[in-house]
């Protein structure tokens, strides 16, 4: 089977440089398992790679989309898997890179597709959330489905409702779809995860917040929004964003909407790493600095080397 390196990790552990860095030895291009980094506009508060990092090396799924588009992890599993076939006639290892973990699990293990939806059930189950609200409904799935539920926070109301739509229209837990579900592919995928300990990570993330503040990100939720794009846009229910939006309403100051990001950003990286953690298939890789992450290209190199998948000269 043909190779695909795949590079995960919680957001400021250091995927984007050390994919670019592998990308350029081995004459690739990199996929983007990001859900927010497919936006246009979504630039600061996603940490794009930047325009020069951009035209050196190809990237897809970056900048593909108006930000009140719909893209979901079975759209990305769909396109990614044309991609990696056209690089792999190529006899290029694509790089896929990201730290959106259903859509990493989408491509690799596959993800359902329940043909047709009952409106009528969707609409009370819209219903049902604008009475009770977000907790109301995942508590129901909790019962119904907790395999699932363990998967969701309760303001993922999408993906709750979806999975409540699952088992109320089919009999059966999403879980157990899930389960049964046979990938689309016949591509060998070597996971590289990047280990960072917690005082390390959340010192990065506390500098990358702090770098985007002073970049402008304020300015870019500004001009979103003058732009015509509406708050309530799910592409804007983002950790940077939906802070600032609230600083923008005059609802909190900076200051407590940079605590907010900062706080929300090391949440986000704590469910991100117990995502990651349950797939053993992935490759661990202790990190500490950016001496590590270049150092580590060597690692993959060799790794690559030993499986079969990659000459390099000694």
């Amino acid at each position: 089977m043909e190779p695909v390196v795949v590079i995960v990790g919680p957001t400021c552990s250091g995927k984007t440089f050390l994919s670019l860095k592998l990308a350029e030895t081995l004459n690739t291009e990199i996929i983007s398992a990001d859900s927010r980094q497919v936006f246009k506009l979504l630039n600061i508060g996603t940490a794009k790679p930047s325009e020069d990092e951009l035209r050196k090396i190809k990237h897809y799924f970056i900048d593909s989309l108006e930000p009140d588009m719909e893209f979901n992890a079975s759209d990305f599993e769909l396109s990614a898997i044309e991609v990696i076939k056209k690089l792999h006639l190529r006899k290029k290892i694509p790089i896929v890179t990201g730290g959106s973990g259903l859509y990493v699990k989408a491509l690799i293990d596959g993800i359902i597709d329940i043909e047709g939806t009952d409106s009528s059930l969707r609409l009370d189950l819209m219903k049902e959330r604008e009475r009770y609200g977000d907790e109301f409904m995942y508590n129901k799935l909790v019962a119904l489905d907790p395999i699932s539920a363990s998967n969701m926070l309760p303001q993922n109301w999408k993906r709750v409702i979806r999975a409540l739509e699952v088992f109320l229209q089919t009999g059966t837990k999403l879980s157990e779809h899930h389960s049964n579900q046979k990938p689309k592919n016949d591509f060998s995928f070597i996971q590289y995860g990047l280990n960072w300990d917690r005082a390390s990570l959340y010192h990065n993330i506390e500098n990358r917040v702090d770098n985007m503040v002073s970049n402008g990100l304020v300015e870019e939720v500004k001009s979103i929004l003058n732009s015509g794009f509406d708050v309530t846009l799910n592409s804007l229910n983002t950790v940077g964003y939906k802070e600032i939006i609230s600083f923008i309403n005059n609802e909190i100051s900076i200051e407590r909407a940079i605590e907010l990001i900062k706080r929300n950003t090391r949440r986000y990286a704590k469910r991100q790493m117990t995502w990651f953690r349950k797939d053993k298939r992935i490759n661990w890789i202790d990190i500490s600095s950016n001496s590590d992450l270049s150092t580590s290209v060597d690692y993959i190199l060799n790794d690559l080397k030993v499986k079969g998948f990659y000459e390099r000269e000694n």
